[in-house]
């Protein structure tokens, strides 16, 4: 197989925003290997437009390293509107970071009072996570109705590890059985797959199955133990845990 000199940019792409090989391969549906060979042999072309959109770069820069990095970042927009390209006139171009990135409000579970031991969900005043403008709308995600939890506990692990940051789609409540969505249950965040069940009951799955058996809530339990749908997950950061020690030093 001919190799062509993308993998290290790919490489360093998923470095930059902190994904490993397997989160990544599970977010495009492929085998963590897939990815590995990636690093090596390059994406493939028939893929190289839809990774380079994840990654918010463009596919020519992504493939042979030519041209801007980010897309739209050869252009720009003089005091009337008018868009032209800044390469060809200026010799240089100007990122509009702004444009690139949204700023999506950090929620987490607190107290509801200091040192009390029931907790809420709350948004945290301040405090922002930047993702890319593109994952969004290729996910047909409004950025108003984007809001960032942190994953606590190894439920989902090793699929989500404890620690991660998660995107939520507060507009998708609606279950479609074996998505990931983020519920408020009495006041704890919880991180589950869903599945409907009859009579409006819901299973909650964890991906770490073998130490998180599967819990069934009736409609009644519900209402009465005050779960509500978050939203639907549409993104996680994870990271290793720990730095590896490096040998013979």
């Amino acid at each position: 197989m001919k190799k062509h000199k993308c993998g290290p940019r790919f490489k360093a792409l998923l470095k930059e925003v902190n994904i490993t090989p397997t989160a990544f391969a599970a977010f495009c549906n492929v085998e963590p290997q897939h990815v590995n060979n990636w690093y090596i042999r390059g994406v493939p072309y028939p893929r190289m437009d839809e990774i380079a959109r994840l990654l918010s770069v463009n596919s020519l820069w992504l493939l042979n390293g030519e041209g801007p990095r980010h897309p739209g970042a050869g252009q720009l927009a003089d005091q009337t509107g008018n868009v032209f390209d800044a390469q060809e006139t200026r010799g240089v171009y100007t990122v509009n970071i702004d444009s690139l990135d949204v700023e999506i409000p950090l929620y987490k579970e607190v107290p509801i009072t200091a040192g009390a031991s029931e907790t809420e969900v709350v948004e945290i005043p301040g405090e922002f996570i930047r993702l890319p403008r593109s994952h969004l709308e290729s996910l047909e995600v409004e950025p108003a109705q984007a809001i960032c939890v942190p994953m606590i506990g190894d439920s989902m692990s090793e699929k989500i590890e404890d620690g991660s940051t998660l995107a939520i789609d507060r507009s998708l409540t609606q279950v479609v059985d074996g998505q990931i969505y983020a519920l408020e249950h009495a006041g704890m965040l919880r991180i589950k797959y869903l599945h409907r069940l009859p009579s409006g009951a819901l299973r909650l799955r964890s991906h770490n199955s073998s130490g998180y058996p599967d819990e069934i809530f009736s409609a009644k339990q519900i209402e009465e133990q005050n779960i509500e749908i978050l939203g639907w997950v549409f993104w996680w950061s994870t990271l290793n845990k720990r730095r590896p020690p490096v040998p013979f030093c």
